[in-house]
């Protein structure tokens, strides 16, 4: 895990119910609305619960990277906040990075009803082309670096009847999409990145810095740090 100069361990987040501070209208899985504040507190750099739709905790900010600030007597106080940009500055107390929502105009409920893209992965909805497409139209980005697209896309990975699609042929076949179609060298450039490394580019892009992404992998957070044990 990396750390900051004081050693105190610097993490990322996924709210595991997407009730981030205590955002369910019912007030189940979280009941905690001071959450943000005590992220930030403990190391937390960002979050990337979302898009949760068609669960109610999805906020009514989508498709955007963008900083919420706390009020810790009220819940959900990330569905609002401050677009991250070029030349901009960190502000409130976490930084909510989304992945694309929107709707899959191929994939219909009953024929008729367009079924929601929220970027899930998995068995009964493989990461096909046409939604590949549709997660790269979506265009999330830093505001005024538009060239810079991110993808953050989430599954339940120890779910069995997954494993198959995120494991085998679906997901062999989403890679090779992607490094056909957005990797040409001219048009597109392809990078895989970690979340410590999404959120360094990330500040890199609001610092004002451009060019190739991947110069930008270890911009902030540092890279983890592995210190061996004496034997016994």
């Amino acid at each position: 895990m990396p750390v900051d100069a004081n050693g105190k361990p610097l993490w990322s987040f996924i709210h595991g119910n997407w009730a981030l501070d205590n955002s369910h209208p019912d007030g189940v899985c979280c009941g905690v609305n001071n959450e943000l504040i005590v992220l930030r507190e403990e190391g937390c750099y960002a979050d990337y619960t979302f898009p949760a739709a068609p669960d109610p905790c999805q906020t009514s900010t989508i498709n955007k990277i963008y900083y919420a600030k706390d009020d810790p007597h009220k819940p959900k106080s990330h569905d609002t906040g401050v677009r991250v940009k070029v030349g901009g500055k960190a502000w409130g107390d976490l930084m909510i990075i989304q992945g694309p929502i929107g709707f899959m105009f191929k994939n219909r409920k009953f024929g008729l009803l367009p079924r929601i893209e929220n970027a899930d992965v998995r068995t009964s909805i493989p990461p096909t082309p046409d939604r590949i497409d549709a997660w790269v139209e979506t265009g999330i980005h830093v505001e005024g670096r538009p060239e810079w697209i991110f993808i953050k896309v989430h599954t339940h990975g120890t779910q069995e009847r997954d494993i198959n699609t995120l494991l085998g042929e679906p997901m062999d076949k989403a890679f090779s999409y992607l490094e056909e179609k957005y990797n040409d060298g001219v048009n597109w450039q392809l990078h895989y990145v970690s979340a410590r490394e999404t959120y360094n580019i990330i500040k890199a892009a609001e610092a004002g810095l451009s060019g190739n992404p991947n110069q930008y992998r270890d911009y902030l957070i540092p890279r983890p740090t592995f210190v061996p044990q004496s034997g016994a």
